[in-house]
Parts: C-alpha cells; structure tokens; sequence
C-alpha cells in the first residue's frame, strides 16, 4: 500500500510539473492585442497599416519630422505596443525627427496568432524600416529597440541596415532569456524547467532555437551601436548586456543605469535618457 502511494504521488507530481511547463509556454506564446485609438493631437500623426512577411498587417503612427533630419523606427517590448514609445515619439520629433511607432505582430492592434520571440517580429521590423525608408528617402533611419524590439531588430536586417541603432535590454540568447525569467519567477528550481521550455518553442512553433540568438548578429552590425542596461536588471544581467556590447563593433556606447531593473528606461531617468539619445543620434545619424 505504501509504495502505491509513492507511485501515485510521484506521478501526480510528473503530471503537475508537465502541466506547469505547458502552461507556462502557453502564456508567453499568448498574443497581447487591444485597442489603441486614435494618436494624441499634439502628435501630428497620420495612422498607418502595411503588410509584413509575418503573415500581420502591422499597425502604427507615422509622424512627420523636419526635412532631411532623418527618421527613427521605434519598437516596444514584449506584450507592450507603440504606446510604450510615446516619450521617445514626442522628444526625438520635438527634436526634428520623423517618426515611425509600431505595434508588431500579436500585439496592440496588429493581428497575430502568438508572440514569437522576436522571430516573427523580426519580420515586422523589416517591413517597418522599408517603409520609413520610403516616407523618407534619401534620409537616414535610425532605430530604438527595448527588449523585444532590439531583439527583432538584431534578429532580421534592420539592425544591419540602420545607421544607427539603440538597443535597450536585449536578451542575448532566448535560451538566457527563459531560464532567467523562470528564476525570477520560480527561484532556482526554475532553471530545471527551462531545458523543456526551449523544447516547446522548438517543437510547437517549429523554430530553430539557434534562429534566436541576437548576440550572434550584432556583430555584423555596420552603424553606431548604442546599448542601454540596468545595472539590476533580472532579466538581461548586467553581464549579458556587456557581453552584447563587446561583440558589437565600433562604433559603440553604453549606457549602465544605475539602479535601474527591465524598466522603461525613457521614465526612469527621464532626463539623463534624453541627453544620450539625442547626442547620440545628433553625433551619428
């Protein structure tokens, strides 16, 4: 009787431990869509919708800037939208820039059957940078990218093709990406469950996990590279953003903030964030 209670017990806990693992993957795979209405006034912005190769019509604001100052591509993190970029928008145009703002794929108002990781949102970045490459031709592009949005950026040829880029809390490896979250989440025992969590995106979304490593890709970066960290973020250690920025080639910044977790870093230290992009862009694109 006593060993068929260990029995039971072990399976049950199997069961639930499985259980756990997948739904776990179910929920970071979940699309975050929702309304965004109608862009703020004071914005000047024109709505925009355009096909990407991800199988999305992608959804944002186009907001014009002053002629032959350049255009900057903002991309939002993980189940976020173009609302998250709404302080970069309004200080980079103030500062002459125009504007793109998006909402990639499952998420904001852009339709999408799942969140992948930057794979699929790489597409969406592409799709966005050619078409600011045509509101502005003959104009450099830009790019902030924060946590996803790098991702997407470093992922696909934007990165490549920008004159300069920032790059915001970019998980190296999605493989470093999913064991730290678990951590955080379920202490050190999540490290066990990170190995079938990376099975389920290689097997249920049929993806080669290799496909998801943007430190492999920022070094054929060719612009300036300005990477952007918090020095207490779980998420993206501190040493995964340096490990990002030695790879990059010159030439490159960074930016340690101080104090600062996976935060917007734009509300953080409003200011000081300002000064860096503005004299970073001014100095580069």
């Amino acid at each position: 009787m006593k060993t068929k209670t260990i029995y039971l017990c072990s399976f049950l806990f199997i069961l639930i431990f499985f259980s756990v693992v997948i739904l776990t993957g179910s929920i970071l795979y979940l699309p975050h869509q929702n309304n965004i209405g109608e862009p703020p006034d004071k914005l000047k912005a024109e709505k925009v919708l355009f096909p990407s190769k991800s199988g999305s019509n992608i959804s944002g604001w186009f907001i014009p800037g002053k002629n032959n100052m350049g255009g900057i591509l903002l991309l939002h993190g993980l189940k976020s939208n173009r609302l998250q970029m709404m302080k970069r928008a309004e200080f980079l145009n103030e500062n002459g820039y125009s504007i793109l703002m998006i909402d990639f794929q499952s998420h904001g108002e852009s339709i999408g059957n799942g969140i992948i990781f930057g794979y699929l949102e790489a597409l969406d970045a592409e799709a966005a940078f050619t078409f600011l490459e045509n509101k502005l031709p003959n104009n450099h592009i830009g790019v902030i990218g924060v946590s996803l949005g790098g991702a997407a950026a470093l992922l696909g040829q934007v990165a490549e093709k920008s004159k300069a880029i920032i790059i915001e809390s970019v998980y190296p490896t999605i493989e470093e990406a999913i064991k730290n979250r678990l951590i955080m989440y379920l202490g050190k025992s999540g490290k066990y469950l990170s190995p079938l969590l990376i099975l389920q995106i290689k097997y249920r979304l049929n993806i080669d996990i290799n496909r998801l490593h943007p430190i492999e890709r920022i070094k054929n970066i060719k612009g300036a590279v300005l990477v952007i960290c918090g020095s207490v973020d779980r998420y993206t250690t501190l040493a995964e953003s340096k490990h990002m920025f030695e790879q990059a080639k010159e030439p490159k910044q960074i930016w340690v903030v101080n104090g600062a977790a996976h935060v917007d870093f734009s509300c953080f230290d409003e200011n000081h964030y300002k000064t860096k992009v503005l004299s970073f862009f001014k100095q580069y694109l």
